[in-house]
């Protein structure tokens, strides 16, 4: 969304789950809130302030706005806890679930998700399901723990002295992240070693939202994109890959948006510009009906075939995205209907660390289309079966290969638009046989 008059405040847009969130810098306090800096009342009001300012239901479902600052306000609060429970009570008089409250630990993991950056040490984390030990799946690239050379298999059996049994993903990577610049130490069980006690220096981390390869289908060479979410730093990754892969190339792209639930808007446009050259991409809707259109700029990578996957769980950017290049027909979308959520959201810290999500507009896909509810229905439908469902989900390397469906329906419906591309071209004034006959085209 561009910085209008309707929207000064705007940092940055995120769409998650079906919401468009945005970070904003937040106006001075209300002058109501001054009674209230050592109160849990402050933060409400602040809360109320930003949902009276923007929702987009001006009739705030029917809900009296007005009564609900009272009510907040005229109570005594015990707790931190208490008075957000007050919060939340009042937020679900209208009807709304993307109009909600985050505690301060969510507000910081929706922050580090929509950068896609977080303080750590680089360890991708589950719990294994015969030991129920806290296993490492994989280090990221270039982290502390990749340079520290962890593995992937090695089991966490200690965060700083802190024994994992029974302790949750979660919970492990609380206390595996930090200020940058600490140590953490973690004690470490590898078949054919003797446990060890491994210290690393938390940095900070760039997540890696994009993994790509080449796939070779017969003579075709096909490009595999998998995009996990739209952080911050996305785009750049995206780019890579799709530069990475033309010096590689490739005859056609599969972009792949399964699971995908949303991040930034911003990056979501630029990386529709990345393979649209032209046309509409989004538009937008605020609640005195005001509509912003964001199109394409000429800045397209590629113009080579392109396929795009998406399922149940593609949504909000995912969708605003797979739309733009449905309605533009720049693409052919293969899998099965999207999630359907266009509610677009901002999102706002509050003083004391927790932040609160807004409806403020709705958008709509290039032709006008509202998926609220209905997602979008791909050209090709392919649905798995459970047990295709179970394969792919226990080997993620199957994914994106000829042992995924999806994946595989979409190279079979690239083949003869890459056909066509590879077909020479006559020139205009050049005969052209056609059966057994020669035609030349009038001068």
């Amino acid at each position: 969304m561009k910085q209008t008059a309707h929207f000064p405040r705007l940092l940055h847009l995120a769409l998650f789950g079906g919401s468009l969130a945005t970070s904003v810098l937040l106006d001075s306090l209300h002058p109501a809130q001054a009674l209230f800096n050592n109160s849990p009342k402050a933060v409400l009001d602040e809360a109320w302030q930003i949902v009276n300012r923007e929702y987009v239901d001006g009739t705030f479902n029917q809900v009296d706005w007005q009564a609900a600052r009272q009510r907040l306000l005229d109570r005594s609060y015990t707790s931190t806890e208490q008075a957000y429970a007050a919060l939340k009570k009042e937020l679900e008089r209208l009807g709304d679930p993307y109009t909600r409250f985050l505690n301060p630990d969510q507000f910081q993991a929706l922050t580090n998700q929509t950068s896609g950056e977080l303080s750590g040490i680089g360890i991708r984390l589950r719990i294994d399901a015969a030991s129920q030990q806290l296993t490492v799946v994989e280090p990221i690239a270039n982290s502390p723990a990749s340079e520290a050379g962890v593995q992937t298999g090695d089991r966490i059996l200690a965060i700083d002295g802190k024994s994992t049994q029974g302790m949750t993903v979660e919970d492990a990577s609380r206390l595996i992240q930090g200020e940058v610049g600490t140590l953490v130490t973690l004690r470490i069980e590898r078949n054919g070693r003797n446990t060890f006690e491994l210290p690393l220096t938390r940095a900070r981390i760039e997540l890696p939202n994009v993994q790509h390869g080449l796939r070779q289908d017969g003579n075709t060479r096909i490009g595999y994109i998998r995009l996990t979410e739209f952080s911050s730093h996305a785009p750049a990754q995206m780019q890579r890959a799709i530069e990475d892969l033309l010096n590689q190339n490739v005859d056609g792209f599969v972009l792949d948006l399964r699971g995908n639930p949303g991040g930034s808007l911003q990056a979501s446009i630029q990386i529709a510009r990345m393979w649209l050259d032209e046309g509409a991409i989004v538009q937008t809707v605020d609640r005195d009906g005001h509509s912003e259109e964001i199109t394409a700029n000429h800045t397209a990578l590629t113009q080579l075939p392109l396929a795009v996957l998406v399922d149940g769980n593609s949504a909000s950017a995912s969708e605003i995205l797979t739309g733009a290049l449905m309605d533009n027909n720049r693409a052919v979308v293969v899998g099965t209907r999207s999630f359907g959520k266009a509610l677009v959201q901002a999102v706002h810290p509050l003083s004391d660390g927790s932040g609160i999500t807004v409806t403020v507009a709705h958008y709509y896909t290039p032709n006008g289309t509202d998926i609220s509810h209905r997602g979008i229905m791909p050209n090709i439908e392919v649905n798995l079966t459970a047990q295709e469902q179970r394969q792919l989900a226990t080997n993620q390397g199957l994914i994106g290969t000829p042992s995924d469906p999806q994946y595989l329906r979409a190279l079979t419906a690239l083949q003869s638009t890459i056909a066509t591309n590879r077909r020479p071209q006559a020139p205009f004034n050049q005969q052209v046989s056609v059966g057994q006959e020669a035609l030349t085209p009038p001068n």
